[in-house]
């Protein structure tokens, strides 16, 4: 677990399955939680300076990474935190669609982090849509330095991240992550190849894996909401 102070407090959203996984195996993500599990997105995001997520997350899907609705907006502001919350995209290969809907909307600075593989053809696109596009790492992206950077030059504090699986388990691997927020859905997608709350590589042994303990937890319907507390 980093303990840098120069570095943001961390913290995951993710809605699973009850077998641990993000989408069916086809990984078509398709919203899954119930509402009340969509609001909660928006109650952590008006407390977060920034909302980060993968490009194969933010790429094909309708979204924008903004704090939604002016009620959440209102939240921020009473928290004196800036209406609009930044927003970062994670593409290590630099492969993301300079289209997607994310561009479209140009409330809050849109932040790509990507790696030493991305092409310069790729940047030269990205740099055109996005207010800032920085290489962390020459193959995988080193969170480390990449957030790090996110504290001292765009001033976040507190980084809400969410997803997918191979941008969590980067987080995880590295000793980022804080807290984890997990909303436990009364569904089973099985599949070897369906996304879990964190790919990548994975720990290779039970001593070396990440360590949580619970912080809270209720129940809303079917639904179970449990906060995971990073173990130092």
């Amino acid at each position: 677990m980093a303990s840098n102070r120069d570095l943001p407090f961390v913290y995951l959203n993710v809605a699973t399955t009850a077998d641990g996984k993000l989408a069916p195996a086809n990984r078509h993500f398709v919203p899954f939680g119930s509402k009340r599990d969509q609001e909660f997105l928006l109650e952590l995001r008006a407390g977060a300076d920034a909302v980060m997520s993968g490009a194969r997350t933010v790429g094909p899907m309708p979204v924008n990474l903004g704090p939604g609705p002016a009620r959440y907006r209102k939240i921020r502001l009473a928290k004196g935190l800036p209406e609009y919350n930044l927003r970062v995209v994670v593409s290590g290969s630099g492969n993301l669609n300079p289209r997607a809907e994310i561009f479209r909307h140009r409330f809050s600075p849109i932040i790509v982090l990507v790696t030493g593989r991305a092409p310069e053809s790729k940047l030269r696109q990205l740099r055109e849509v996005a207010d800032d596009v920085n290489a962390f790492g020459d193959k995988e992206l080193d969170f480390t330095s990449a957030l790090r950077w996110l504290r001292q030059k765009w001033g976040v504090k507190r980084l809400l991240c969410e997803g997918g699986g191979e941008v969590n388990a980067g987080l995880f691997e590295e000793g980022l992550v804080n807290e984890v927020y997990h909303t436990l859905c009364p569904l089973l997608f099985g599949g070897r190849n369906a996304p879990t709350m964190a790919d990548g590589k994975g720990f290779p042994a039970l001593a070396s894996a990440a360590r949580f303990k619970l912080k809270s937890f209720r129940r809303a319907g079917d639904e179970l909401f449990l906060v995971w507390r990073a173990v130092k």
